[in-house]
C-alpha cells in the first residue's frame, strides 16, 4: 500500500510513518503542508490512501480536501486530527473524507482503519458515530459558522492566533475578529475560556 501522510508536526509524521512501515506491505510518503502533499500526488500518486492534517498550512479548514481528493483520481483521503471535533469529522465525512482519525487513536487501531479505508470503506471512531445523532444537542457549536468552528478548532489546540492565521490562510487580524466573535457567542471571558468552552461541548 502507498501511504501519503500530509501533518506539519514532524513528530507526529516520525511517528505515524515509522509505525506504518513496519507492515511488510506499506510505504509511506510524508509531506509537511497541503501544497507540497499536492505535488507528491501528481508525482508519485495515485496513492491508496492519503492522510491529511486538518490543520496543517495549506487546508484552509476542509477546502484541501477537496482538491486532494480530485487529485488522487478516486482513491481515497483520510483527515487526521489532534482536537478530534465531532463537527469537523461530521463536515469531512459529508465532503468526501474516506475517514476521520483522531491523533489519539491507538497504533493498532490506525493500521485496521488504513486497511479498511484503503478497502473502500469509511471509518470513523466508534465514539463519533455514537455522537451523531447528539450534535443537535450541542446548541453551542450550532451558533458557530464552519470558519469559527475552525478557529475554535485552533485554540482547542492551544494554537495562537498567527498560527491559526497560518493553518487557515487568513490574516490575523481576521483570526482575533473571529475569536472575538467567538467569546461573544459562547459567552467566554476570553480565548482560554472559549477553548474550554468548546472542548467540553466536543466531549459532551
Amino acid at each position: 500500500m502507498k501511504i501519503l501522510l500530509a501533518d506539519d508536526h514532524e513528530l507526529v509524521r516520525d511517528t505515524i510513518g515509522a509505525y506504518l512501515e513496519r507492515e511488510d506491505d506499506v510505504t509511506v510518503s510524508t509531506a509537511d503542508d497541503l501544497p507540497s502533499a499536492s505535488r507528491l500526488i501528481v508525482s508519485r500518486g495515485p496513492f491508496d490512501l492519503v492522510l491529511l492534517d486538518y490543520s496543517m498550512p495549506g487546508m484552509n479548514g476542509l477546502e484541501g480536501l477537496a482538491e486532494a481528493i480530485s487529485l488522487n483520481l478516486g482513491k481515497p483521503v483520510a483527515v487526521i486530527s489532534g482536537c478530534a471535533a465531532t463537527a469537523v469529522a461530521e463536515s469531512a465525512l459529508a465532503k468526501g473524507a474516506a475517514g476521520f482519525l483522531p491523533k489519539s487513536i491507538p497504533a493498532k487501531s490506525l493500521i485496521n482503519a488504513i486497511r479498511f479505508m484503503v478497502a473502500g470503506e469509511t471509518y470513523v471512531p466508534f465514539g463519533f458515530l455514537a455522537k451523531r445523532d447528539e450534535v443537535e444537542l450541542h446548541p453551542l457549536l450550532a451558533k458557530l459558522t464552519p470558519r469559527e468552528i475552525n478557529v475554535l478548532s485552533g485554540l482547542i489546540e492551544g494554537r495562537t492566533n498567527k498560527e491559526i492565521a497560518r493553518d487557515l490562510d487568513l490574516q490575523e487580524v481576521t483570526v482575533k475578529l473571529h475569536v472575538k466573535t467567538l467569546c461573544r457567542k459562547l459567552d467566554a471571558r476570553n480565548r482560554t475560556h472559549a477553548a474550554m468552552i468548546g472542548k467540553s461541548a466536543e466531549a459532551a
